[in-house]
């Protein structure tokens, strides 16, 4: 071949492949600008993004996954060697170059919320770490990620979990500010939805829009989620865990709805178990009975939605019966408890004994094999029980109070029956009420709030307490 044919066949060769490479240019922006394929989600950014934002997800184009590669590496290192607080400005900087990337609001989230929050003793400065974790989920993640089910169930596990259980030294602190900010906008844990949704008062037409603006939340949705699965206490953050558990279920994509189901029945399980609230200052709530039958409805629910895992919710429903079964018997509601406890035995009949009676269960329950209760466990579990029996008491639980007396004197009588060592028998039950009440009602007992021994004493016609008493040590609880 000579040396001119040879060149010719090269240029041929070079238009033939960008004529190639043309065709499926064109295909690859047709393909690029589909939504459905997802390639070109900053389209989605919309028209208020900041600035800053704008420049990243355009201006940088390609090299952005580079320097984004660049910072994950680094923020794993951080987080590896416990250094927090360096990764928030890190982090910031990555939600700035992947702002549809749902894993970069998660971590950043996560990070504030769980990670840099314990790093602080005072319960005011955790809460503002917890609180802006929720705020970057629910003001920019959703944002951005509309359709994301894990941005939706990361929020809702934040009300559910860092708010709602006890495992942060705090969570009672986070609580009470969350039920008095609920308590101020909504006027109550009830809200007059109708007023929500209509505002005619310059008062009501405030409140929504700091409602919708700040809190990102819809009234109508809100009546919705209500009337679903309450009327549902709003100032307590297991309603709010059900109400992104389910806005996630109704926008996300069919992915991941699992985690959502799951937290939509946890915090329904929660408000069964400590869903009412019984005084704001001090802080103190109790259970929700009301809420059982409805509890057990959205299990049967989740379980017919649900099509891949089963078990899962199924196992979740088992130990909400074994659970339920106790409340019920020690809030002195027996009948609703043995009903229950027949549905235990007919659903999951290797879970308890087929014999076994409902008050033998729910004194398993509480305190174990009753046949090996030692000393210091049946002192623990009497006391813990009388306490719970005063407490309830004070604030007018009064089938909760009765029932935890009887309770307390069940297990006295078993645990003192069967003894023969006069050394290792229990007080007189009498003595450990009178122990009991003397330390909840004394002014230095740091265990007990002050406007709670107060109303004991009133309730009891004990007089004032004087500051010559010794300070008590904080009763045992079960």
């Amino acid at each position: 071949m000579s040396k001119r044919l040879y060149k010719s066949a090269l240029l041929g060769g070079a238009i033939l492949l960008l004529l190639v490479v043309g065709f499926f240019q064109q295909r690859l922006n047709r393909q690029r600008e589909d939504p459905q394929m997802g390639l070109m989600r900053v389209a989605d950014l919309g028209s208020n993004a900041p600035p800053v934002l704008a420049f990243t997800t355009v201006a940088l184009g390609g090299f952005r996954g580079i320097i984004a590669n660049s910072l994950w590496i680094r923020a794993n290192d951080l987080q590896n060697d416990g250094k927090y607080f360096e990764m928030v400005q890190l982090a910031d900087w990555i939600t700035k170059l992947q702002p549809t990337f749902a894993q970069v609001w998660l971590m950043q989230s996560w990070n504030m919320a769980y990670n840099i929050s314990v790093k602080f003793s005072d319960p005011a400065d955790r809460w503002r770490w917890v609180e802006r974790g929720i705020q970057l989920l629910r003001d920019d993640g959703l944002r951005y990620c509309p359709t994301d089910a894990l941005v939706y169930r990361e929020l809702a596990w934040f009300f559910q979990h860092k708010m709602g259980q006890p495992l942060d030294d705090a969570h009672l602190y986070y609580k009470q500010v969350w039920a008095k900010q609920m308590d101020a906008l909504l006027g109550s844990g009830h809200p007059n939805f109708a007023e929500l949704i209509d505002p005619k008062t310059p008062d009501a037409q405030k409140r929504v829009h700091t409602l919708r603006e700040t809190y990102k939340m819809d009234p109508r949705f809100m009546q919705e989620v209500d009337k679903l699965y309450g009327p549902l206490e709003w100032r307590l953050p297991e309603a709010h865990a059900i109400y992104w558990a389910s806005l996630g279920l109704k926008a996300a994509k069919k992915k991941d709805l699992i985690t959502l189901r799951r937290a939509v029945y946890q915090s329904m399980q929660q408000i069964v178990l400590h869903g009412h609230i019984v005084s704001l200052d001090p802080f103190y709530f109790g259970p929700d009975l009301s809420k059982v039958d409805q509890a057990l409805k959205t299990y049967e629910q989740m379980l017919a939605d649900e099509t891949e895992k089963k078990d899962a919710i199924n196992v979740a429903y088992k130990n909400y019966l074994k659970q339920i079964v106790y409340l019920l018997f020690t809030n002195n509601q027996e009948k609703k408890a043995a009903d229950l406890f027949n549905v235990l035995k007919q659903k999951f009949p290797q879970t308890v004994p087929a014999n076994q009676p409902v008050d033998e269960y729910a004194l398993v329950y509480l305190a174990g094999d009753i046949k090996t209760l030692n000393h210091d466990k049946a002192t623990s579990v009497v006391e813990g029980l009388i306490y719970q029996h005063y407490l309830s008491f004070a604030y007018d639980q009064d089938d909760r109070a009765t029932a935890a007396l009887l309770m307390a004197q069940k297990i006295y009588n078993i645990y003192t029956g069967r003894l023969s060592r006069e050394a290792l028998r229990l007080a007189p039950f009498s003595e450990m009420k009178k122990s009991v009440l003397d330390g909840m009602v004394n002014p230095q007992n740091q265990f007990v709030h002050p406007k709670t021994a107060e109303r004991l004493r009133q309730k009891l016609n004990i007089p004032a307490a004087t500051s010559a008493q010794k300070p008590a040590q904080a009763p045992a609880k079960s």
